[in-house]
């Protein structure tokens, strides 16, 4: 007997897609998912990158991110600690559609109504 693969349905409300494309769908999200496309980064290395981003709002994405599968955390013995957040395969997969949308929405700021 062979497994089908379910696809989701974002359409409807009752779809369990909702919750990773409101994840996805967030600017900080996006930029984070952006940023750690070229390797892992630690905190303030994201936070200097995301130019305008809180603390409090990148800890709380970044564990969203981590919840959903789309980052990990990497903590290295050290004093000070040292941790490291990277994309896993997931992520690294979602980061090219991102990829594509920031790169859009950059070429063709000009069109905006501002």
């Amino acid at each position: 007997m062979s497994t089908a693969q379910h696809r989701g349905d974002a359409y409807s409300a009752t779809c369990p897609c909702r919750g990773m494309l409101d994840l996805l769908a967030d600017k900080w999200s996006a930029l984070i998912i952006g940023a750690l496309r070229s390797g892992p980064m630690r905190f303030g290395e994201l936070r200097t990158r995301l130019d305008g981003i809180s603390p409090k709002v990148l800890t709380a994405t970044l564990r969203r991110l981590e919840e959903h599968g789309i980052l990990t955390r990497t903590v290295y013995p050290a004093v000070p600690l040292h941790v490291e957040y990277a994309l896993t395969d997931l992520g690294a997969d979602a980061s090219v559609p991102l990829d594509a949308l920031r790169d859009w929405v950059e070429d063709n700021l000009p069109r905006f109504s501002h």
